[in-house]
């Protein structure tokens, strides 16, 4: 029976999906118009994993990628159509309790204009491949998201 790995979700004009998997290998991602997104890996010790999700919206198969690191596998979907999603999943039901918002990669859809000075949705802008590993390529910058204003944004979104 397989596993399912934790995997954290953050949207700009794209998805992106980091699935913590360290180690990972035969790793099978599959990106299909209509939305669906299947994930498959074996673990260090050969213990497959692997999850489906439907997604809110139709995707752009061709320009979905994928990256593979040392700890993580980070997937960046490309939607069909620009504009923001009000939750990652096509069902309105609580999302499985794998599944969780990645809050380092997270923007608002309102910030989103303000920040694409600072930070571009290119393929390279969640993971660079000169960069050393287990470094999130954030140094010196500074996130301030208090307690209680993550808790309400939290409490606001819907998966």
């Amino acid at each position: 029976m397989s596993r399912h790995p934790e995997v954290l979700w953050a949207q700009r004009t794209r998805c992106t999906l980091t699935v913590a998997l360290p180690d990972a290998k035969n790793i099978s991602v599959r990106c299909e118009p209509q939305g669906l997104f299947g994930f498959s890996a074996l673990g260090v010790q050969g213990e497959p994993f692997d999850f489906s999700l439907a997604l809110y919206g139709p995707i752009v198969p061709e320009g979905c990628k994928t990256k593979v690191g040392l700890r993580n596998i980070l997937c960046l979907i490309q939607k069909k159509n620009k504009g923001w999603w009000k939750r990652l999943l096509e069902t309105e039901e609580k999302p499985a309790p794998y599944l969780k918002v990645d809050w380092n990669k997270w923007c608002d859809e309102d910030e989103e204009e303000s920040t694409s000075d600072l930070v571009s949705d290119d393929d390279d802008d969640d993971v660079d491949d000169d960069q050393e590993e287990g470094s999130s390529g954030d140094e010196g910058m500074l996130y301030l998201l208090t307690w209680k204003s993550k808790r309400k944004l939290e409490s606001s979104m819907e998966y």
